[in-house]
């Protein structure tokens, strides 16, 4: 069976920038798949390059074994994007809208999908209001409504829950999973990590253009993330020099990272013999948090 997304030694470049360095991904049908990295790192570069709205410069990328340059109706059939900007037609009311990308794709008589979208997502009551009169949730709900109004085998969700309320991530979350649970290919980039954490299986992790590390969310936390002992200590005091070099400073806390539990009875011995007085403490777990920033640091070095 053909992978959902193929991409093949693509590369991107604006002027002296380096958008995108020779990646190399396969994306299986029904996974739920992460793209993670920072501001920069070159996922909205490839997200547009698989919808067909960036031109890539070597390479090839392929929707569901369709070409995206030769083969791009049925590549752009195959994908639905839910973009990161907010981008709308305000003259239209929500329900026209989704009439009209019904349109575009070639589908009449979808208003029974159309409706059951709009419950899902928390939109039925606005179905008649104009998109200009919506709040800022509200109209990424609807870009997500049409993201999904052709019913594409393969979902891409950029940054889907930036700036929204707690009540839109749960519906959002709980009908995505709906979604991938029927066979839906789910592609996910978001700065949440948590999100990242609970609703992946696989996680690519690009930097500067290149994909610096892909695997299953288990085992990313398994070789990459570490423990964490967060405290502050009494009267404002400093680590001794041994633990200062590996610690760093968040919010007036210090925060030590270590391997396994087997190293946090030597770290608090090493600040009781140096005479220091722990006003407050905490124990982290290993999350998807750590391994991101273990991952970006190891490349920047």
């Amino acid at each position: 069976m053909f992978p959902a997304i193929r991409i093949r030694e693509v590369t991107k470049r604006y002027g002296a920038l380096q958008a995108l360095a020779g990646i190399d991904l396969d994306i299986a049908q029904g996974e739920f798949f992460g793209l993670l990295g920072p501001n920069g790192a070159g996922k909205t570069t490839l997200i547009s390059a698989l919808a067909g709205l960036v031109r890539v410069d070597g390479g090839s990328l392929a929707v569901m074994g369709h070409d995206v340059r030769q083969d791009y109706r049925a590549a752009r059939r195959a994908l639905g994007v839910v973009p990161q900007e907010l981008v709308y037609d305000p003259f239209f009311t929500v329900h026209e809208t989704l009439r009209f990308q019904s349109g575009y794709h070639g589908l009449r008589r979808n208003d029974a999908w159309i409706d059951e979208i709009l419950a899902a997502l928390g939109l039925a009551d606005k179905a008649d209001a104009y998109l200009r009169d919506l709040s800022g949730g509200m109209k990424r709900r609807v870009l997500v409504a049409q993201a999904l109004v052709h019913k594409p085998p393969v979902i891409v969700l950029d940054e889907p829950t930036a700036g929204v309320d707690v009540e839109l991530r749960l519906s959002l979350w709980a009908f995505v999973r709906r979604l991938n649970a029927e066979g839906h290919t789910i592609v996910l980039t978001t700065h949440y990590l948590e999100e990242a954490e609970n609703l992946c299986g696989r996680v690519a992790m690009l930097k500067a253009g290149r994909i610096v590390a892909l695997d299953t969310t288990a085992n990313l936390l398994r070789r990459f993330s570490l423990h964490r002992l967060r405290l502050r200590l009494a009267g404002g005091g400093s680590l001794p020099d041994a633990l200062r070099d590996r610690a760093r400073q968040e919010d007036g806390y210090w925060v030590l990272p270590y391997q396994d539990h087997g190293e946090l009875e030597g770290l608090l011995a090493a600040l009781r013999e140096a005479g220091c007085g722990i006003a407050e403490f905490e124990v982290g777990q290993a999350d998807l948090e750590g391994a991101f920033l273990s991952l970006m640091q190891e490349g920047a070095a």
